[in-house]
């Protein structure tokens, strides 16, 4: 299978903390489905932002393939996290996804039929179109996270990222949301960043947990011994239970509050 994105002992550091990423070597390829886990401050949205060019390595190679060759860039779709998002900003969910159209750096772009007839294809695939005109500031968590999926594929990308994609909606959406994007995947590569780890092993193709370093697991069928080798201080079991799995923090020093129980995420 061809490679979309190559990295190559990546440094990353910033001023106040000089060792974010290191020695971080990962390789993703063009029909994956990537899982990127890890305990907090482990470096996970700095990974994302290196490879997306919104943060310039200390040290390191990130090289982009198209049909097995070197390219300098790559088109990339990203879903930030939804709290990242204003949404008393005066702007529509037609206009969020168009804005997917516009080409790094450039501001102002007309727009034309065509590209109004791409949203409309969009919106009806994520299934929002009746949304369309209605501002992004009266949306559920659920519809503005699928809004930001519209805008992230509609330019065709060869790879999205998606950073916490499920951190504010309910269960039944986070289901049906995860089938959607397993459908995408058919067409797209897909890097998933998530603290819950049940869900992201039931899900995905590869693994890899960022902790400073990175370790990488080629499939899903991910081992208890690997996990806590990966995790390190914050050992982690799967438990499977409804539809998704789910997953515990197993009882360690750094949940004082929690001393003679699991932390379960349902």
């Amino acid at each position: 299978m061809n490679k979309l994105i190559e990295i190559e002992r990546l440094n990353v550091g910033y001023e106040n903390k000089p060792n974010v990423l290191s020695d971080v070597s990962l390789t993703i390829f063009e029909d994956d489905f990537l899982g990127i886990i890890g305990p907090n401050g482990g470096g996970k949205t700095t990974l994302l932002k290196t490879i997306l060019g919104l943060i310039e390595p200390q040290d390191g190679v990130i090289k982009f393939y198209n049909n097995g060759k070197v390219v300098p860039s790559l088109n990339i779709g990203y879903l930030p996290q939804i709290n990242q998002i204003d949404k008393k900003f005066p702007i529509s969910v037609s206009e969020v996804i168009l804005s997917g159209l516009t080409p790094h750096k450039q501001l102002i772009r007309r727009y034309s039929s065509k590209d109004r007839q791409k949203v409309k294809d969009v919106a009806e695939r994520m299934g929002i179109e009746e949304l369309l005109p209605r501002a992004i500031g009266e949306l559920s968590g659920g519809q503005l996270q699928r809004v930001l999926l519209g805008r992230a594929i509609i330019d065709n990308p060869k790879l999205i990222i998606l950073d916490e994609p499920s951190t504010y909606v309910d269960k039944l959406f986070e289901t049906n949301f995860y089938k959607l994007l397993g459908d995408i995947n058919k067409e797209i590569a897909i890097m998933l960043v998530s603290h819950d780890v049940g869900t992201i092993i039931s899900l995905v193709k590869n693994i890899a947990c960022v902790n400073q370093g990175l370790h990488y697991h080629s499939g899903s069928d991910i081992s208890q011994e690997w996990l806590t080798n990966a995790y390190q201080s914050c050992p982690i079991e799967i438990l499977g239970h409804g539809s998704l799995p789910h997953r515990v923090l197993m009882e360690h020093d750094h949940l004082h509050e929690h001393e003679h129980s699991a932390n379960t995420k349902d």
